[in-house]
């Protein structure tokens, strides 16, 4: 494998979230698609041991449960159970944060996964709704993977339907007390974070072979950077990483997550 195909670009995606949960001690960490859900084991076995996973369905897991189909006899390795009511006792108490994949995000960090054009009653495209997502963005820890990143996803304006809260000071209604921490965006393109005035959305590593200048011109409104700011690079997954992600991910459904499956150094 030549060295500029050495990881590929979800792979660099997967490790720069998973990196995310290394200072949260002991909190719920929660990947919501492939990428996501990856990126979640990962950080539990190469960052955080204190981070708790579960299986998806019922359990508390210490040892990730793998992607895809698993061998005959696998079971999974259960450190108690972890119930709906204990998932929210969690939630509710802010000891939980998650990784989701939005469809639109704003400058504001307000997202959507419901519907797109059209009225609410009527929309153009009808998505999954807003799910958990307006209660999640209230108590909890939230970061957002989207592996592509164009003006669809990151728009002008706000976001079709508002689903997650986020810093909309217009949005805000007197007196109303919530909590609201968005800690990163990671992209095919970048790491961005809400560390800009007033929150506002900004680039914080640029992914190898990626200019400033190419995220602004896919993204719809105006980042909180200087035009020609010097920024670090992405860091590459490191061997470990790698490894651990095959483990985690045995069938390569990684592959799947940015399209085409491009190398992570453009």
């Amino acid at each position: 494998m030549s060295a500029s195909h050495e990881f590929t670009r979800a792979e660099l995606m997967i490790a720069a979230a998973a990196r995310e949960w290394a200072q949260d001690g002991e909190v719920l960490a929660t990947g919501i698609g492939t990428g996501p859900r990856i990126a979640a084991g990962l950080a539990r076995l190469a960052h955080n041991p204190g981070l708790m996973l579960t299986d998806g369905e019922a359990y508390l897991v210490e040892t990730p449960v793998p992607l895809g189909p698993r061998e005959a006899g696998y079971k999974v390795r259960a450190s108690g159970w972890m119930g709906y009511s204990r998932v929210f006792d969690c939630l509710w108490g802010g000891r939980r944060h998650a990784l989701v994949m939005p469809t639109q995000i704003d400058r504001f960090g307000q997202a959507n996964i419901s519907c797109l054009g059209g009225t609410h009653a009527q929309p153009k495209t009808q998505l999954l709704g807003a799910r958990g997502f307006p209660g999640n963005s209230t108590h909890h820890a939230n970061s957002f993977f989207v592996p592509t990143h164009n003006t669809r996803a990151f728009v002008a304006g706000e976001v079709d339907m508002v689903c997650s809260v986020g810093y909309n000071p217009a949005r805000r209604i007197e007196g109303m007390r919530s909590f609201v921490d968005l800690r990163v965006i990671v992209t095919d393109l970048c790491v961005m974070d809400f560390g800009g005035p007033d929150h506002a959305i900004r680039v914080r590593s640029l992914h190898p072979g990626v200019s400033l200048e190419q995220v602004q011109a896919a993204t719809g409104f105006v980042l909180a950077n200087t035009p020609g700011e010097a920024l670090p690079e992405t860091a590459a997954p490191t061997p470990e990483e790698l490894r651990l992600m095959a483990v985690l991910d045995p069938h390569n459904l990684r592959a799947t997550v940015v399209r085409g499956n491009p190398p992570g150094r453009a």
